[in-house]
């Protein structure tokens, strides 16, 4: 069997594919990852090979965050079309006897990718790591940058009615002009045919449950988590070793506008709680502000080992970085910066497992209103309950779930 992945995004977007990626080769599959140039490290490390897509989105991501990214003389139907014209030439040229294509991220690239499947007719799936990127009656869509809308329609039937119509507005034309070039028909509804009927949802049930509809037939598998046996770093097992637990901050692959300013806050107010500092660099390249032996910084390191021996994460509320802390049993702070991150950081205050910071926008007063909250006795307490619900077998339930598909 071979299964071709593909996740055009950040490394919320590629890391449950690796761990998807890992329990199909314990099953004998061999497997191609097609993802932006960003994560070679990541998947080499995994053993992996990559076809690389694009250009390095944290490169763009951090322009568009900092401003520095100049107006782009493209509109967005254009770069959709190119995307997806880059997409599925990259794609095509590695997928020669797949069995399946498995595909998330951004629409035009997973359009692509279903577009290789029915080429080769071949299953293709569409997963979610968060419920609310698809449609239901129990949740409005995401809101499109520049594209509000109306504010007197509340009702969400209505609300992805207009999502779809975005999304065929923007994205329609290019992609049904591609897909004629390789001899397939239009489709009508593009959000629609690049989710299927039929998506898969790789986030787990106690922690981001499914509410069941009419509309859609989700499959829960659970989260899709890579195995990481991964050593902590020798100067960092020191600085864990010559005090209490500290609290971890970072933003993992989120650029921050003005992250000198939120890592100061940070340090300020984990310092005011009486608590030591751990930072991790990530996209934001957070640094230390002075040299106390109180704050130290990592860049890339197992957070599976990492979160079990920390007194709190505050993190921007990826999907991975949640579950993570939520395994462990360890409590949260969420800063949100955008798309499903506030989601999780809704989920985390309303499992009371941790607070949801208001805004992107951290000061050390809000920063500190939500350590108080996450440090208290009975928010750890509820966070290791609630850790012992977390599963951790949704790559398995895929992994079957495809060879079923297959068979």
């Amino acid at each position: 069997m071979r299964v071709l992945l593909l996740a055009y995004g950040s490394r919320g977007d590629v890391e449950p594919m690796v761990g998807l990626a890992t329990q199909l080769r314990a099953v004998g599959a061999e497997v191609q990852v097609c993802a932006p140039p960003d994560f070679a490290e990541l998947l080499d490390g995994a053993g992996l090979p990559l076809v690389p897509l694009g250009q390095s989105v944290r490169e763009m991501a951090t322009k568009a965050v900092t401003g520095t990214q100049p107006m782009p003389a493209k509109s967005l139907p254009q770069r959709a079309a190119e995307m997806f014209a880059a997409t599925y030439a990259s794609v095509a040229a590695v997928a020669e006897g797949c069995d399946a294509v498995v595909a998330t991220g951004l629409l035009p690239a997973a359009a692509a990718a279903r577009a290789v499947a029915e080429k080769l007719g071949v299953p293709y799936v569409f997963v979610a790591y968060f419920p609310t990127y698809l449609p239901s009656p129990h949740h409005p869509p995401l809101v499109w940058p520049g594209r509000p809308v109306p504010p007197e329609v509340t009702d969400n039937r209505v609300l992805w009615d207009l999502n779809a119509d975005t999304m065929n507005e923007l994205f329609g034309e290019a992609i049904n002009t591609h897909r004629a070039t390789i001899g397939l028909p239009p489709v009508g509804d593009v959000r629609d045919h690049v989710f299927t009927d039929r998506p898969w949802l790789a986030a787990d049930p106690a922690l981001s449950p499914w509410l069941e509809t009419a509309d859609l037939d989700v499959v829960q598998t659970g989260a899709w988590i890579r195995p990481d046996e991964r050593p902590l770093p020798a100067g960092l097992e020191a600085f864990l070793d010559a005090g209490p637990p500290p609290v971890y901050v970072g933003f993992g692959s989120m650029p921050l506008r003005d992250a000198q300013d939120v890592t100061r806050a940070a340090v300020e107010a984990v310092r005011a709680q009486g608590r030591r500092v751990l930072l991790s660099r990530g996209w934001a390249d957070l640094a230390l502000t002075d040299d106390q032996d109180d704050c130290f910084a990592v860049g890339e390191v197992n957070q599976q080992a990492l979160f079990g021996r920390v007194a709190a994460v505050v993190h921007h509320g990826g999907a991975g970085t949640t579950t993570t802390a939520a395994r462990a049993g360890t409590p949260q702070v969420v800063v949100p910066q955008m798309a499903d991150q506030p989601y999780w950081a809704g989920r985390v205050a309303d499992l009371g497992i941790g607070a949801a910071h208001d805004g992107p926008a951290p000061t050390f007063e809000s920063l500190s209103a939500a350590l108080k909250t996450a440090l208290t006795p009975e928010t750890r307490a509820r966070a290791q309950a609630v850790a012992g619900t977390i599963r951790t077998d949704g790559a398995a339930v895929a992994t079957k779930l495809l060879l079923d598909a297959i068979s």
